[in-house]
């Protein structure tokens, strides 16, 4: 009985040795398994605006040639106007160039306009159905479908809206923002709009009301300098990274929830021509750090390829 004792304790540290081994493999696949979900998460949104959709994309090779910019400016999505003055590009154009960006991982959202949708009525009523045909889309090509619908609402246009610190459109513009979320969502797709600076002026309260209203907004932080205003390289440099983490400070200030949307900062063309691309690693640079920044977004390909054709 001794020896079996015996014999009993000296296996014991093997079986132990074995769990451990096993647990330790274990722990390494489940650490590898979760790489490439937190890289994802880490990755930053480089969009791009593409206005006049049916009319850039007709041509053979349109597709292709903006997935090649895409590449070649590190830009991840897109966003896609598709019709133009009433004309909607054909559905096989549509899945042709979704299947020719998402081949190379670009995310792409439909855009959608509009400078009265923030009225109930008919106005909302339209943009609402131009959200259902997305739906309709991709209910009927589920292999070459929109990621997202993307909102282009400017009713600070109209000269009612016009003036600093007139901000009676908002509750309109939100209550057209959750119509068009609930449409969206329900559909699998998500839902960004374009915004100005003007609103992060608000109250805390107004602020609050539009940041609850979508996941994503998208800051359209234009005309902060000029290339013929005569500013050195690092003078425009500073005033972009300035003005960037001022009007985020701005948006969130005293909002603590984690459910608020997070922001995109968009740069324009006209503002710093060649130097646009160095300008939107800016504001990586100069916003990583902050949880409510999200990414940047170029305006837009329609400017690029003008200045292609000179």
């Amino acid at each position: 009985m001794a020896e079996e004792s015996g014999s009993t304790t000296q296996r014991a540290p093997r079986r132990n040795s074995h769990v451990f081994a096993a647990g330790w493999i274990l722990w390494v696949v489940i650490f590898y398994l979760q790489i490439p979900r937190v890289a994802a998460q880490d990755v930053r949104v480089h969009g791009l605006w593409v206005w006049k959709g049916p009319a850039i994309l007709a041509t053979p090779g349109a597709a292709g040639k903006l997935r090649n910019f895409c590449k070649e400016e590190g830009i991840n999505e897109v966003y896609v106007s598709i019709s133009s003055h009433g004309e909607m590009m054909a559905e096989s154009q549509i899945s042709r160039l979704i299947g020719v960006l998402h081949g190379s991982g670009i995310r792409v959202e439909a855009l959608i306009s509009s400078g009265d949708a923030d009225e109930p009525g008919k106005h909302r009523e339209k943009l609402l159905s131009h959200v259902r045909e997305i739906v309709a889309f991709n209910r009927n090509h589920p292999k070459d479908r929109f990621d997202g619908v993307h909102l282009d609402i400017e009713p600070q246009q109209r000269p009612e809206n016009k003036g600093p610190g007139n901000l009676r459109f908002l509750p309109g513009l939100v209550e057209a923002y959750r119509a068009v979320r609930e449409v969206a969502e329900r559909a699998g797709l998500t839902v960004n709009a374009d915004i100005q600076n003007k609103l992060l002026k608000a109250d805390l309260e107004q602020r609050k009301m539009l940041l609850s209203s979508l996941p994503r907004l998208t800051l359209m932080l234009y005309e902060l300098s000029s290339p013929d205003d005569r500013e050195s390289p690092d003078a425009r440099t500073k005033k972009l990274q300035d003005a960037s983490r001022r009007f985020l400070n701005m948006a969130y200030d005293g909002l603590r929830d984690p459910h608020l949307a997070k922001m995109v900062i968009g740069l324009r063309t006209p503002d710093y021509r060649e130097q646009l691309p160095k300008m939107l690693h800016v504001l990586d640079e100069a916003n990583g750090a902050d949880s409510h920044y999200e990414g940047w977004a170029r305006h837009s390909y329609n400017d690029w390829l003008a200045g292609e054709s000179k």
